[in-house]
């Protein structure tokens, strides 16, 4: 039996979920799926410049497992520029974590 997953803690929803070449109909555009904890990896470690322990963390993981996720993102992307494909954020094994902050009373 295999063990269970643990959910991937995500702070951010893409607002945007997919993107294709310009110029190219969706019907002859083959789709890369980039998963929502694959998009949170490559948010965190190349957007936010976090160092990888740092960002496993914020995604409740392990540091191997960050790195595997974002290989495979990156990975994906690479394909979709270089072969003109489209893609599709969507799915994954993750959970929204809603931070409440504190507002400064001035």
């Amino acid at each position: 039996m295999p063990r269970p997953r643990i959910c991937r803690r995500v702070c951010f929803e893409p607002n945007v979920t997919y993107f294709k070449p310009i110029g190219i109909r969706m019907i002859n555009l083959e789709e890369v799926i980039l998963t929502v904890d694959e998009f949170e990896a490559v948010r965190l470690k190349d957007l936010e410049g976090l160092e990888e322990e740092m960002a496993a963390k914020k995604m409740n993981i392990s540091q191997p497992t960050f790195n595997r996720l974002i290989t495979s993102a990156r990975k994906k992307i690479a394909d979709a520029i270089v072969n003109g494909k489209a893609i599709k954020i969507e799915g994954g094994n993750f959970i929204i974590a809603r931070f409440r902050r504190r507002r400064r009373m001035m």
